[in-house]
């Protein structure tokens, strides 16, 4: 090797530069409005895997993995290992869709954080502010790493959420088990190579989309105690040319972390008020202003971002087989709101409901251009009636408060109003053991 190529980079890498970030962060330097977004996002994730129920493959397979009773899964009385808790507390946040979501990265933000901050918190005894702390790491990390390429992952049939959730889920853990600058990186860097998350389901109804929360979330934690036994991981493995982005979307040296402890995109994440994909709820929206008998509409016509047509729209998407795809069919989810007034968890327990189904192959979409991300278009639909005569039907200006509107929603899904008081008032606990307690009565 010669002297030209020898030696180590001239300045730190991205990993590198988040570690340190993340490692020296305290709550006294997120300002306010960060933190509590991010107690806000605790809430709701917590709300959605009591409401999920534990009545899932990934809970009987946590339970089967056992391991030292370090954690428990959400909801229940069952300590298993750390990592086969947060495979199944991710699993339980996400198996709805009804999580949240950061627009500019389309990543499900929640979901891959919330379990090992729980699950590590919950086995190292940490303080509810060391939680929040650790929480508000995984939540910069995951919404920056897809905001750097937006649609990117999705373009190139990857879960952005799975892909840049492990690298979420390293750092909070890395954070609570106090792994050294060194150590962290190192984790990133392991954790890098259980990136992924295919969107295959798309095309099938499976519920593989499930399991990439948890997946991410237990392969963190697994990512964080390997580098704290002593295994390595690249320290380039976000910008380098075999990195995150150069391995999987061919265009390595991206930076996603300028600005960090400054612009705080845990303030950017929004909640869900559908249980379903994101990039069709613009258009549930619009079709919740429209007055009309669902009988007297001949055709739909609904415009769609040219990011979101592949995922929600398309031939057959009129015809859902399984409750998970009419989650991902605007044509279906469009007609239930037409039908039905609202959409709910209820919503999608029945798929095989011939009004929905007649209405759902009536409707069709046109790809229109927005200067924006996918999940931030305005919804819009024209609507022909049988008499002849249209309609317009578009978004009506979010209003609601959004602290009331997660309480509201996190009650609603099964959360108890003690439960809810903890979680937005986490900093104060001295242990989860609380939280976690009234979650389980």
């Amino acid at each position: 090797m010669t002297a030209a190529t020898a030696g180590p980079p001239t300045s730190p890498t991205a990993a590198a530069r988040l570690a340190g970030w993340a490692l020296g962060l305290t709550l006294e330097q997120v300002p306010r409005p960060a933190r509590e977004a991010a107690l806000r996002h605790l809430l709701d994730g917590l709300g959605c895997a009591v409401a999920a129920g534990t009545d899932l493959p990934a809970v009987r397979v946590a339970r089967d993995l056992g391991g030292p009773p370090e954690a428990t899964i959400l909801g229940t009385p069952w300590r298993v290992g750390a990592p086969a808790a947060a495979l199944a507390n991710g699993t339980l946040v996400h198996a709805l869709d009804f999580d949240d979501t950061h627009a500019g990265g389309l990543v499900h933000a929640t979901a891959p954080v919330l379990p090992v901050a729980f699950a590590v918190g919950e086995e190292t005894g940490a303080g509810g502010a060391e939680v929040l702390i650790a929480a508000l790491t995984g939540y910069e990390t995951i919404c920056r790493l897809g905001a750097a390429v937006p649609h990117g992952f999705h373009a190139r049939g990857l879960h952005a959420t799975a892909v840049c959730g492990v690298f979420a889920a390293a750092l909070v853990a890395a954070r609570l088990y106090g792994l050294s600058h060194a150590r962290c990186v190192d984790a990133l860097g392991i954790a890098g190579s259980q990136a992924g998350g295919l969107l295959e389901f798309l095309h099938t109804g499976a519920s593989t989309k499930q399991l990439h929360p948890g997946f991410a979330a237990q392969a963190g934690i697994m990512a964080a105690r390997l580098a704290r036994a002593g295994a390595s991981g690249p320290a380039s493995v976000l910008e380098g040319a075999h990195g995150l982005y150069g391995a999987l979307l061919g265009r390595p040296g991206l930076d996603p972390i300028t600005g960090l402890g400054e612009r705080w995109e845990v303030t950017r994440i929004g909640v869900k008020p559908y249980p379903a994909c994101r990039l069709l709820h613009a258009s549930l929206d619009a079709a919740r202003t429209l007055k009309a008998d669902a009988g007297e509409i001949a055709e739909i016509t609904a415009e769609v971002h040219p990011d979101a047509a592949p995922i929600v729209c398309g031939p057959g998407k009129d015809r859902v087989r399984t409750p998970y795809e009419a989650k991902f069919s605007l044509p279906w989810s469009v007609a239930a709101m037409l039908v039905d007034g609202e959409v709910t968890v209820r919503t999608y327990a029945d798929v095989d409901r011939p009004e929905v189904a007649a209405l759902a192959a009536k409707v069709r979409h046109e790809v229109t251009p927005f200067p924006g991300v996918a999940a931030d278009q305005p919804g819009r639909l024209r609507v022909r009636f049988a008499d002849g005569t249209s309609a317009v039907a578009e978004s009506p200006p979010l209003s609601p408060d959004p602290a009331e509107q997660v309480r509201a929603k996190a009650l609603g899904n099964g959360l108890s109003e003690r439960a809810a008081g903890l979680v937005l008032n986490l900093p104060s606990l001295s242990t989860l053991q609380p939280l976690i307690q009234e979650l389980i009565a």
